[in-house]
């Protein structure tokens, strides 16, 4: 059961790097806080996914899949006032400084943010009770259905990697790629209703149809690497 003691070793180091990210929350000046949390909360996703139907994983997953929906709109007005401070947008981005901290204080006490570190902690527990029978042949069938999401599976299980490192390399490419157009198609989409985000308005357009095409060369060369 090599695999198997793998997986709780893994689940025992996310468990450590997302309470620390938690921790850190509570410093409203650490402006990576919360990534490091929705980081840890993928690769929990990731390293789950391929155990579907074994006792705990379902809820577990589902309760990670929740707290990433609540704190992606947090996220992202994070994300938003870095780029109006690199514009030099003092107004704008103090003014929305506010409002983050108002939804991070509303985020401290939401109870799936205590509640999910303790289901964590339990999961290994139910993992070595149930002792899943032919997790390997499981997993490695899981792993070919998932290749689209391979970029945090494939370090969850190294092991049983199915790609090669240069795939990898494409699967970031192209993840990294896609996150810049979502920024920019997020920014455009809230300054049809915030005035105040008018005067970037013009360089999000033409930097999300950059962006665009970016992502889809990206996407295409991962298509072809995957393919190969």
């Amino acid at each position: 059961m090599a695999l198997a003691k793998s997986i709780i070793a893994q689940i025992r180091r996310l468990e450590r790097a997302l309470n620390q990210a938690l921790l850190r929350l509570q410093d409203t000046s650490d402006v990576e806080a919360l990534h490091d949390v929705r980081i840890n909360l993928q690769r929990i996703r990731s390293l789950l996914r391929p155990l579907r139907g074994i006792p705990g994983v379902t809820g577990l997953s589902s309760a990670a899949a929740d707290l990433g929906k609540i704190t992606t709109p947090i996220r992202d007005l994070e994300v938003l006032i870095a780029e109006l401070e690199l514009h030099q947008l003092a107004w704008q981005a103090n003014t929305r400084k506010t409002e983050l901290h108002r939804r991070k204080l509303a985020l401290m006490s939401q109870p799936l943010l205590t509640h999910f570190p303790t289901l964590l902690h339990i999961w290994p527990k139910t993992f070595r009770r149930t002792q899943p029978r032919h997790i390997k042949r499981r997993v490695a069938l899981r792993l070919r259905l998932l290749v689209k999401r391979l970029r945090y599976v494939a370090e969850a299980y190294s092991q049983l990697s199915l790609i090669t490192p240069e795939t990898v390399a494409s699967l970031k490419t192209a993840q990294s790629a896609l996150g810049d157009w979502h920024d920019r198609f997020v920014w455009c989409q809230q300054a049809e209703n915030q005035q105040d985000l008018w005067p970037l308005l013009p360089q999000w357009q033409m930097a999300l149809e950059t962006t665009r095409e970016q992502a889809e060369k990206a996407l295409l060369s991962l298509s072809r690497t995957l393919s190969a």
